[in-house]
């Protein structure tokens, strides 16, 4: 048996499906990488927002594996909608990398606080809004490409800074580059941040399904996203709404922390729902409605509108 992985092809998407490859090996499975181009990749003079946030860095290798051209699709957790197309599941999410966000920059001595007055270079609206909460001082421009472009781009002076996932910046060995880890209380993660997701369609046998959630699924990790994954449905948050969710997994208890913030920081509303492994999607569900009715209503309802007339 050798299993078709699909991946896009920056460095960062190639390692992760490297990645894959060795812990299928490990477990004695074959394969081989496949490497494809998605709209994400190709438009990247346009905020991901103006694009349209679903599939846009998915559609094409959802493509391949419904018409069997691969077995599995290998993406970011965070970069996956909240509802799958017709036919595709997601069989398992690798073990979690530290979830945090992170300011790297070329220049050794700049200083990242609540004082701050620097230009930072993201494409990300949780970010942007969250900084407009905390650091007001602090300008954004958009930034998009892969990591190695994003850096090529702040060097030549798009931006002082970037603000980027830990998980990219450590996996591309960037790590020296870090002026400073945001804390989790201001800057919680988007869903899934720092987990691989693996993608399947219905095509695929549910033998080999099993084989290759057994090689690679980490199941504290799937507890915990598959939590935050319910919050982001009910919420009905893409990747151009600034809603975030971390779930933190202890004794069999999930705890999950999520919220909303408007693009301008002027509102963020932050609840936390706590229970059983065995209840992911109903804590997902209940925070959803907890933020949602604490005034995430008004908030997602503003930022939709605010999107629709751009």
């Amino acid at each position: 048996m050798k299993i078709r992985i699909g991946t896009r092809g920056s460095k960062l998407a190639l390692w992760q499906a490297y990645h894959v490859a060795d812990s299928l090996k490990e477990a004695g499975i074959d394969s081989e990488i496949v490497t494809i181009e998605t709209k994400g990749d190709k438009i990247l003079n346009v905020s991901i927002a103006k694009i349209g946030s679903k599939g846009v860095f998915t559609e094409e290798i959802e493509e391949q594996l419904s018409n069997g051209s691969i077995d599995i699709a290998v993406h970011s957790a965070k970069d996956m909608q909240s509802s799958l197309p017709e036919g595709f599941e997601l069989i398992a999410f690798m073990e979690r990398e530290k979830p945090v966000d992170v300011v790297i920059s070329h220049k050794k001595d700049l200083s990242f606080n609540h004082k701050s007055d620097i230009l930072l270079g993201t494409a990300s609206t949780r970010r942007v809004a969250t900084l407009a909460k905390f650091y007001p001082n602090i300008k954004t421009t958009s930034v998009r490409g892969n990591l190695q472009t994003r850096i090529r781009k702040m060097e030549e002076g798009a931006c002082d800074a970037l603000l980027l996932a830990y998980a990219g910046v450590h996996r591309m060995g960037y790590e020296d580059m870090i002026v400073t880890e945001l804390p989790l209380d201001e800057f919680i993660p988007a869903v899934g941040q720092g987990s691989v997701a693996i993608e399947v369609h219905d095509r695929l046998s549910t033998d080999k399904k099993e084989e290759i959630r057994g090689a690679l699924n980490h199941e504290q990790t799937e507890y915990c996203l598959l939590a935050e994954r319910a919050y982001l449905k009910t919420m009905d948050g893409g990747c151009s709404i600034p809603v975030f969710a971390m779930a933190t997994l202890k004794n069999d208890q999930i705890t999950l922390e999520g919220g909303i913030v408007s693009m301008d920081g002027s509102s963020r509303i932050v609840k936390t729902v706590i229970g059983s492994t065995s209840e992911h999607q109903k804590i997902g569900n209940q925070l959803a409605q907890e933020v949602l009715t604490s005034g995430g209503k008004e908030i997602l309802l503003e930022i939709k509108n605010q999107i629709n007339e751009n």
